[in-house]
């Protein structure tokens, strides 16, 4: 299971990492607002720990841009030293799925993620699904119209962003910051990619699904672009 928390508070942040990594979490962290939505919408995640008060933006938006602009799904367990009624009930309602008040035990946030976990995933397959193609993130198995394809890793990665964000458009940069970080071989290697991706993805089949908005960025989505 992967984890992303998103804490501006060092020895929170640590701490946090530390202990959900002795549990067996594959853990990424981000400190503001901003980084945090990014990483969120780029990468697959199982669950978010967000605190609310964070540079740039906080903890409410970074949850209210998920569910509405990104339309990611993906559990959310804020935490916050505010215990006001209106304060949780705000968190809630911008589409966090628990609560955790600050100062809290470190077995109390595994035993609250724990409890997510099993009720978002337990017995159902997680899958990414646009159009007639299929992508299941338990298995690594991809098919379109029933017909599995055979990706490298890069692939994999790139068609598992782009159909997480299917159908918004996702820029160059996010991609390539997703794919290699700080470190792009050259300028021509997400198209290399992309291309390769089309080839597999698209090419023997009577519909494309990958579309690019050039000088933009890549969408993957049943129908084309607008621009």
């Amino acid at each position: 299971m992967r984890i992303l928390v998103i804490e501006d508070n060092d020895d929170i942040l640590a701490n946090v990492l530390d202990y959900l990594q002795l549990k067996g979490f594959g853990v990424d962290c981000a400190q503001d607002g901003v980084s945090g939505l990014r990483l969120a919408c780029s990468q697959h995640y199982d669950l978010i720990v967000l605190d609310i008060m964070l540079p740039g933006i906080d903890g409410y938006q970074v949850s209210k841009r998920l569910r509405e602009g990104a339309r990611n799904e993906v559990p959310i367990l804020m935490l916050t030293a505010r215990d006001a009624l209106d304060d949780r009930l705000q968190g809630l309602q911008a589409g966090a799925d628990d609560y955790l008040v600050k100062p809290f035990a470190l077995s109390e946030l595994v035993a609250r993620i724990e409890a997510i976990l099993r009720r978002t995933h337990g017995g159902r397959k997680r899958r990414l699904v646009v159009g007639d193609l299929v992508y299941d993130l338990d298995t690594l198995h991809v098919a379109r119209a029933g017909q599995a394809l055979k990706l490298n890793p890069i692939g994999m990665k790139l068609l598992s962003i782009l159909m997480q964000r299917s159908p918004a458009v996702v820029r160059r940069e996010v991609l390539e910051e997703a794919l290699w970080g700080d470190d792009c071989p050259d300028s021509d290697s997400l198209r290399s990619h992309v291309h390769q991706l089309r080839q597999i993805v698209d090419k023997p089949f009577a519909k494309p699904l990958l579309h690019t908005l050039h000088g933009i960025g890549y969408r993957l989505a049943e129908t084309d672009c607008d621009v």
